[in-house]
């Protein structure tokens, strides 16, 4: 069977836009008809029973602060050396046993990176004291293999006090 033009023109098939914007609409009020909107989850009120406060397993794991003061004499030398309030003496020697009491005190130990130095040192004190006992306090090196032990990262300094009007 054959389908013939009869007409010279070519039909052109134009789609009708109102029914379509009609389905669109019903669509969307369809939607939004079956939305179900959620409330936004809130404060849980949860009482918790009160427990009993673990004790640390490993006591070596807990380490203090270390509280280095450098006291002058009238000159601004070094006249004493405190670790702890535990004098070392003054001198070469002094800053030789504050850096063997802080490697006791922190090497060999877990967490040594938090370990904290705090140098306090009196307000007319040379700063060559002060930068050796930073350099005690730091970690030496190793007489055997020539590499730097580093014993603390952090260091900080006591805030400075002048001394009495009178001194």
């Amino acid at each position: 069977m054959k389908f013939r033009n009869t007409g010279g023109e070519a039909k052109k098939i134009e789609t009708q836009m109102a029914p379509l914007i009609d389905v669109v609409f019903l669509l969307l009020i369809f939607f939004l008809l079956t939305l179900k909107i959620i409330e936004p989850e809130g404060e849980f009120n949860i009482n918790m029973p009160i427990g009993t406060p673990t004790e640390v397993q490993n006591q070596d794991l807990i380490i203090p602060d270390i509280k280095v003061r450098l006291i002058a004499d009238a000159n601004g030398s070094m006249q004493q050396l405190l670790l702890n309030r535990r004098s070392l003496g003054s001198g070469d020697a002094a800053f030789e046993r504050l850096n063997d009491d802080i490697r006791q005190i922190v090497v060999g130990r877990q967490g040594k990176q938090d370990v904290e130095v705090e140098i306090d040192a009196d307000y007319h004190l040379n700063h060559e004291y002060t930068l050796r006992a930073i350099g005690a306090c730091t970690g030496r090196i190793d007489p055997q293999t020539k590499q730097i032990e580093r014993y603390v990262e952090k260091i900080k300094f006591a805030p400075p006090r002048r001394p009495a009007a009178g001194g």
